[in-house]
């Protein structure tokens, strides 16, 4: 169970960092505090109680006394959090159980960098988040030892070769989105 905590870590950080590394030329500048479209939507409805199934109210209960006064945006996170909660097989709750537990024990600090790495990468486009989440998918597939020579070099480099890296990383992404489908030559250019 240890391992298997550790694990969690691993990845959480592991994506955390790759969600940086990924998109660190985007992060150069300052992040607007708000997306331009969230700006000017109105702001979050409150979420009666009353609206949630009998089920998520159970679940919710220990803050049923207390819902009307929470933020708008906090119980609107509350709902949504019960919603996914009661679709998860027992499996699933276990491994967020395990997470959650892991993530109360980190260091506050520690927890605020995390949290600001992904609101950073929340704040990509759905593009970018995709292109992300590939990578690391790609990434857990290589051999553990690759992947341990990856994160090392990645642990030596300067700021300046971060971002050359993650600039290599990008070029190659594109080049394999340029390629046809099963790696066959491009067409000859049309003539005019």
């Amino acid at each position: 169970m240890a391992s298997r905590i550790r694990t969690n870590a691993r990845r959480l950080a592991l994506l955390a960092a790759l969600a940086l590394a990924a998109a660190a030329p985007s992060f150069a500048q300052e992040l607007p505090a708000a997306p331009p479209a969230a700006a000017a939507a109105s702001p979050p409805a409150p979420v009666p109680w009353s609206s949630l199934s009998p089920e998520q109210q159970r679940l919710l209960g220990p803050m049923g006394n207390q819902w009307g006064s929470l933020p708008p945006e906090r119980q609107q996170s509350l709902a949504h959090g019960s919603e996914r909660w009661l679709g998860m097989s027992p499996e699933q709750r276990g491994q967020a159980r395990e997470r959650f537990s892991h993530w109360q024990s980190l260091p506050p600090e520690q927890r605020r960098a995390l949290h600001d790495r992904w609101q950073r990468f929340q704040s990509l486009p759905p593009q970018e988040q995709e292109a992300v989440r590939q990578n690391y998918h790609r990434f857990q597939q290589l051999p553990p030892a690759q992947r341990q020579m990856l994160r090392q070099q990645w642990r030596n480099a300067t700021p300046e070769q971060r971002q050359q890296m993650v600039q290599r990383a990008r070029e190659q992404r594109q080049k394999r989105t340029m390629m046809p489908p099963h790696g066959g030559p491009h067409p000859p250019p049309k003539r005019p």
